[in-house]
């Protein structure tokens, strides 16, 4: 019986051995000549690491040999880019075995690569065929032994190491991790490393632990700022945030180093007292006395110094659940709706809701997926705190924590972002999904790489800075209204407004087109927890208590009048004068208009530009007109698209104004075939 199985082993070895060859033809027929490493042999790297790794029955069924050319649309955790495996994720399926990995190295084109969970064991093999490509390496909770390698440390263009929960033994490489300078996440934890880490600095780093091994010294300044979780479980491991290093005071980094036994103060007395070895004695009686009020006193300070140390120490643990420290608060997008923590009794968790069509970037994820990701603070604005999110798979999203959100229930809630969700625009940031619960409320929004129209104006004013040029003031200012005008003629009742315009709230994607952001939130966050965004409020707006009832398309146009002189004159929308006080952005430039000083407006770095004095005096009558005190005499946004295609055309030589923008009193909140196309070529970026 023996003997029959081997000799069917064998057998399927050959039939193994025989579809590879198969494949290698099938690939050399029908791909074109080439002098490096192809499909073909990523399969064969793939069907080499599956005869290894063995794993539970039916693990990798799907890996069907003989149909290579299905691999990258069937094969379990397979993903291709280009002709070529980019992605393999194999996670929890017990596969085990010390010759594994190492087929994994000829890979050459592999971006992630995520074996977590398995049985895995042996050294870490020697990976630097991967050098160039990969950027996420999870091998955590393996039984992977030996010393982490020289070789792991040629993967400069990694951003996350996971290596925790193995057998890995020996000193931490210290210089050689400090080689991987754009690292978010080092995880080493629960495994058997040694030595000291006094050297690490890693400046990128979001997320550390070093947890659960034999680490000694002092930890250094670069990563006092994580928290003491991040350390624990290193027995000769001292300072910030662990108890700081006063036992290693004459060598830190050895870590047998104690202090000396620490002699009870009565038997210090008893051994230096001339009448302990004299026989009793009436002056013995009183030594006796002494030496008990000694004990008794050591014993009360004793008490107290614990007492005082459990005080400290349960403060700053205390502090540390409530506050994170600022690294980490500033990483964290959502606490209280984490689906880790208990919540108590009657807690109610929310779930992801995703908006749109599902085309582009519009990718699903969970709740777990932006916990787990790693988080920019990007700023603090008018309805809450925005943050770019890097999730485990590299796709960067936006995510905006809303805060005083004031609807009447959950259903309000869903019904107005599913009507901010159907909002498709090329000149929109797209809206695609929402977390609601009672105490936690997300945005997630496509994210837009090249900042706000705000820096791009006003930042870096000094030496050096690249001038904006009229050409691309122009094409900001067409696309933002462009997009205004979507949002206003979408088909709602009582119409829609943005209720936020400002430069801050215009940003630039990867083509450099302007998208407006934060648009429908007005309606949900009260005036009192939003900001005035000072210089863009029109005159009609009242005072600021209970809903921002100024957020109205009239008032929409008078901020976007204040956006075009923003363009024109390079100055922020508010800014002191020579007085002391505050004076917004329209009313100076009407009491230069006034003095007949009309040339004194412009920005500096605009009179470079010849020919061009009529397309900024039309610019700026536009810009007063939109201004206006007089909510009725500011023209509609349809009108303001026109005129701003009028003076583009203008510039350009008198060509015929574009007709891809079509009147906007028939405009619907469905877009056009043609931008469901820029808006899915905008969200795959």
């Amino acid at each position: 019986m023996r003997e029959k199985k081997k000799r069917l082993h064998c057998l399927q070895q050959l039939l193994l051995e025989a579809l590879l060859l198969l494949v290698r033809l099938r690939f050399a027929v029908c791909s074109p000549a080439s002098s490096g490493p192809t499909l073909a042999d990523d399969l064969s790297a793939l069907a080499a690491f599956r005869g290894a790794s063995g794993g539970r029955a039916g693990a990798l069924s799907s890996w069907n040999l003989s149909e290579p050319w299905s691999a990258c649309a069937t094969w379990e955790g397979v993903t291709c880019a280009g002709g070529r495996v980019s992605r393999l994720v194999l996670e929890g399926l017990s596969l085990s075995g010390p010759s594994a990995l190492p087929h994994l190295a000829r890979l050459d084109r592999l971006r992630v690569l995520s074996l977590k969970s398995n049985l895995l064991s042996g050294p870490i093999p020697d990976l630097s065929p991967l050098s160039t490509t990969l950027k996420l390496l999870f091998l955590s909770h393996n039984a992977l032994s030996g010393p982490i390698p020289d070789s792991l440390f040629s993967l400069t263009r990694l951003y996350r190491l996971d290596l925790s929960c193995n057998n890995l033994s020996g000193p931490v490489p210290v210089e050689g991790l400090d080689r991987l300078d754009r690292l978010l996440t080092l995880r080493l934890d629960s495994n058997r490393l040694s030595g000291p880490v006094s050297a690490l600095a890693l400046p990128r780093l979001q997320d550390l632990n070093l947890s659960s091994n034999l680490l000694s010294g002092a930890i250094p300044a670069a990563l006092a700022a994580f928290p003491a979780a991040s350390f624990a479980a290193n027995a000769a491991l001292c300072g910030a945030p662990l108890p700081p290093c006063r036992d290693f005071a004459s060598d830190p980094t050895r870590p047998s180093a104690r202090p000396p036994p620490r002699v009870p103060p009565a038997a210090a007395v008893v051994a230096s007292s001339p009448s302990s070895s004299a026989p009793p004695s009436r002056g013995g009686r009183v030594s006796r006395a002494a030496v008990v009020g000694i004990v008794a006193g050591d014993f009360a300070l004793l008490v107290l110094v614990s007492g005082l140390l459990f005080c400290y120490f349960w403060r700053k643990f205390a502090a540390g659940r409530k506050a994170p420290s600022r690294l980490h608060e500033g990483e964290k997008i959502v606490y209280s709706a984490s689906p880790y923590g208990g919540g108590g009794a009657g807690y109610e968790r929310g779930k992801m809701v995703f908006l749109g069509d599902g085309s582009g970037s519009n990718k699903r994820f969970e709740l777990e997926d932006l916990l787990r990701a790693s988080a920019e603070m990007l700023g603090k604005g008018s309805y809450g705190t925005a943050y770019k999110a890097v999730l485990d798979d590299g796709s960067v999203a936006a995510v905006k924590r809303l805060r005083d959100v004031q609807v009447s229930g959950k259903r309000e809630f869903e019904q107005h972002l599913e009507q901010l969700g159907r909002l498709r625009h090329p000149n929109l940031v797209p809206l695609t999904a929402y977390y609601y619960a009672p105490d936690e409320k997300l945005l997630v929004y496509d994210y837009m790489p090249n900042g706000s129209l705000f820096s791009l104006l006003h930042g870096n004013r000094g030496p050096g800075r690249t001038p904006v040029d009229w050409g691309l003031r122009m094409q900001i200012a067409a696309g933002a209204a462009r997009g205004l005008a979507h949002i206003h003629h979408a088909r709602r009742s009582p119409k829609l407004a943005h209720g936020n315009v400002k430069s801050t709230n215009v940003l630039l994607d990867k083509a450099g087109n302007a998208r407006l952001a934060d648009y429908g939130l007005a309606l949900m966050v009260p005036s009192a927890g939003a900001s005035r965004s000072a210089g863009y409020r029109p005159p009609e707006a009242p005072p600021a208590d209970g809903r921002r009832a100024w957020a109205t398309q009239r008032g929409d146009v008078y901020a976007f009048g204040v956006l075009l002189l923003e363009l024109l004159t390079g100055r922020p929308a508010a800014s002191d004068n020579a007085g002391g006080g505050a004076m917004d952005l329209p009313t100076w430039v009407q009491s230069v208009v006034r003095e007949e000083w009309t040339a004194e407006v412009f920005d500096l770095e605009l009179m470079r530009y010849k020919g061009i004095e009529e397309e900024m005096v039309g610019m700026l009558q536009l810009a007063l007109r939109c201004t206006a005190a007089a909510p009725e005499q500011r023209p509609k946004i349809g009108q303001v698209v026109r005129v701003i295609d009028e003076v583009r055309a203008a510039s350009a030589g008198g060509g015929e104004v574009s007709p891809s923008h079509e009147s906007f009193d028939s405009i619907s909140d469905s877009p056009s075939v043609s931008e469901d196309a820029a808006a899915a070529g905008a969200a795959s970026q």
